[in-house]
């Protein structure tokens, strides 16, 4: 999984994140948690973007090189602060896999997406979205 490098600056009330490895793909929010995972959407999107019309999505540079940037250091000296945001892909086609869980384990899950309403692989998947926005 990528890992792009986003600037998050907070002013007036509105938290903003943009990318310079992804010119153009920015998001805001009202706070810090919800930027987060709209930048994950936001970098996403972008790429599929980018994808669709036949570009490759720029490699993501190393935290020294964007030191390096003049235009990185200048918003890092007006306030803004980095994150690290995962590329979490959506190819729009299914994959199998077999995996073993605890049968109890397997039980709660199914239960949970009974009551959500949704399908065990609906269900894990979005569990497994969730935790691979919380990786560093």
């Amino acid at each position: 999984m990528s890992r792009y490098i986003a600037l998050v600056d907070a002013a007036d009330g509105v938290v903003g994140v943009s990318f310079p490895d992804a010119p153009g793909c920015v998001a805001q929010s009202e706070n810090r948690d919800e930027a987060f995972k709209d930048a994950t959407a936001a970098l996403a999107e972008w790429v599929a973007e980018e994808l669709a019309e036949g570009r490759d999505a720029p490699r993501p540079r190393s935290m020294d090189e964007l030191l390096a940037d003049g235009e990185v250091r200048a918003a890092l000296a007006d306030g803004a602060v980095l994150i690290s945001v995962p590329l979490i892909r959506d190819y729009g086609r299914p994959a199998r896999a077999n995996i073993s869980l605890d049968a109890g384990l397997l039980a709660d899950i199914d239960e949970a997406a009974h009551r959500l309403g949704v399908t065990r692989s609906a269900f894990l998947a979005a569990a497994a979205r969730e935790r691979l926005k919380e990786t560093v």
